[in-house]
């Protein structure tokens, strides 16, 4: 418990909720626009439904498990929090991922280069697959 508290200490001391236009900007910076085929609109309208654009967003999710970040990453397969029995297929620890979107992004990347893409987000599935994204980057100038 000690360590779960000590996580989201350091994680609300790095926190940030991003416009969607400026997470539009560094997501492009990052190399997301059309990264394994996958547009700027549809990671921007992932971590809209996902975190709100918030960094230190968590969510409890199945198997005792947490969903981290503004991605949402979860904690039994692709990140370490020091509670969940994990995979930990990013090779990171889950407050890293609030702390900072470049280890984020590359955990996004690696997670979409496996067989489920962007499928392996429940958030997506349910509010972006599919769906008319014209509007997502509207103003943006991306």
């Amino acid at each position: 418990m000690k360590h779960l508290l000590l996580l989201l200490l350091v994680a609300v001391a790095y926190a940030k909720v991003y416009y969607r236009c400026e997470w539009a900007r560094t997501l492009k910076t990052y190399g997301m626009d059309g990264y394994r085929g996958v547009s700027l609109a549809d990671w921007v309208c992932l971590t809209e439904h996902s975190s709100g654009f918030n960094t230190n967003a968590t969510t409890p999710a199945k198997r005792s498990s947490t969903d981290y970040g503004i991605f949402q990453i979860n904690s039994a397969a692709w990140c370490d929090d020091g509670q969940t029995q994990t995979i930990n297929g990013c090779g990171i620890s889950c407050s890293d991922l609030m702390a900072d979107v470049g280890d984020s992004i590359c955990c996004a990347k690696r997670i979409v280069r496996g067989p489920q893409g962007l499928e392996a987000w429940y958030k997506w599935i349910s509010n972006c697959k599919g769906r008319d994204l014209n509007g997502t980057l509207t103003g943006c100038d991306v």
